[in-house]
């Protein structure tokens, strides 16, 4: 048995995580970008809220595309986690050399 353990659920767990992130950023983005800006009164004001929601829905697409980006490592990492256990557990099957 090897020594090396990782409980599998962790890598899904964190692909789930960061892809609900982006999913939950582009609600909030869509959200803000309908949102009546004349409700706050002041036309400075309106310009100011319209250049946050610009600001956001950026920020919000470089979140997305970053998030994205971790769910490709999450799954490479993985991939690497499972053959390096699997050749770990190999390697104990192996007979033994004895030295000189």
């Amino acid at each position: 048995m090897s020594d090396l353990h990782l409980e599998d659920t962790i890598f899904a767990d964190l692909k789930r995580t960061f892809s609900t992130i982006s999913e939950r950023m582009e609600t909030t983005r869509r959200t803000l970008r309908g949102t009546d800006a004349s409700a706050v009164g002041e036309g400075g004001l309106i310009d100011d809220v319209h250049d946050f929601a610009d600001d956001w829905a950026y920020g919000i697409k470089q979140l997305g595309k970053h998030t994205h980006g971790a769910v490709k490592m999450i799954d490479t990492i993985s991939k690497s986690f499972d053959k390096l256990d699997l050749d770990l557990v190999e390697s104990l099957k192996a007979p033994k050399k004895k030295g000189k």
